[in-house]
């Protein structure tokens, strides 16, 4: 079978990628994290996606002692939120420019490289998460002038962002975005528009919550009963029916699904290769969406 690929960053990438949120779940056993990380890599997968914050930048340290040079894997981190011990969430944003460059710098430290392949930025313009108040709400230009900086002193290769608006991306598009996140699954489209605005100006599309609910409130993609029926039928899970069809829905999209159980991580990556006809397609796309536009904390 054809391996699913699609151009990400300059390079071409298999379109199952790995989250390592998850990777905090194993913090008291990090022989097993770094274990799953070699794990994808077997599997196939390319591109990683993390951030300084998830599980106070164990994520990241277990990134740099699984990953070697030679297995060709982008690392995409974000900025914009710091982690915050004991917090509730266990984050805080940290908009401003002088802040973007201090998370920058955190992240090459706990990565041990000196260069992020693609820092996403992380705005708290939608979507499910806290909003962005007082001396947080910062212009996107004068983040986006940070950003290229960064890149034009080599320390970041692209720029994405996340939680984004698409009014706010087609501002920031002569930045030269490579990739958007934005919580979008088979349950919720709200940003079916950016989506195709980002197939046509070539960038990857790469949602976070590809399967809705988590938080309270999101619907759940495993819930609905069409993936349900679609998924006994071709003798699946109903997860992998719900990354399945993101593949199937347009070329730019990239998986990151995250987990930290060896089998889960192996039925992710195969969801890539499911195959879904045209009358099973149409089954799924009229599925009623329903909004993730959440504001927490």
């Amino acid at each position: 079978m054809t391996v699913p690929t699609a151009p990400f960053a300059g390079r071409t990438v298999f379109r199952a990628g790995f989250g390592a949120l998850q990777l905090e779940r194993l913090s008291d056993r990090r022989a097993d994290a770094v274990a799953l990380l070699r794990r994808a890599v077997e599997l196939g997968v390319d591109h990683v996606d993390t951030a300084e914050f998830y599980g106070f930048r164990f994520a990241n340290e277990v990134i740099r002692e699984a990953l070697r040079p030679g297995d060709g894997v982008l690392v995409v981190t974000k900025v914009g939120a710091d982690p915050v011990e004991g917090g509730r969430p266990p984050l805080r944003l940290a908009q401003r420019p002088e802040e973007l460059r201090a998370s920058v710098e955190d992240n090459l430290r706990s990565l041990g490289t000196e260069r992020l392949d693609v820092v996403n930025l992380r705005r708290a313009d939608t979507g499910p998460g806290v909003r962005a108040e007082g001396d947080q709400a910062v212009d996107l230009d004068d983040q986006l002038a940070t950003m290229t900086a960064l890149r034009d002193e080599g320390k970041i290769g692209a720029i994405g962002l996340s939680s984004v608006t698409i009014d706010g991306l087609r501002r920031a598009l002569p930045a030269g975005i490579v990739c958007v996140q934005n919580a979008y699954s088979v349950v919720s489209r709200d940003d079916e528009g950016m989506l195709r605005l980002c197939a046509a100006e070539g960038i990857a599309w790469v949602p976070f919550f590809p399967l809705g609910g988590a938080f309270p409130g999101l619907p759940k993609a495993t819930d609905e009963p069409v993936v349900r029926e679609v998924a006994a039928a071709l003798d699946v899970t109903p997860a992998q029916v719900g990354l399945a069809w993101l593949l199937h829905h347009a070329p730019n999209v990239l998986l990151i699904p995250g987990t930290a159980d060896p089998d889960h991580l192996a039925a992710n990556v195969a969801a890539a290769r499911i195959t879904l006809d045209a009358a099973t397609l149409a089954s799924l796309d009229a599925i009623e969406s329903r909004s993730s536009d959440i504001a927490l904390g």
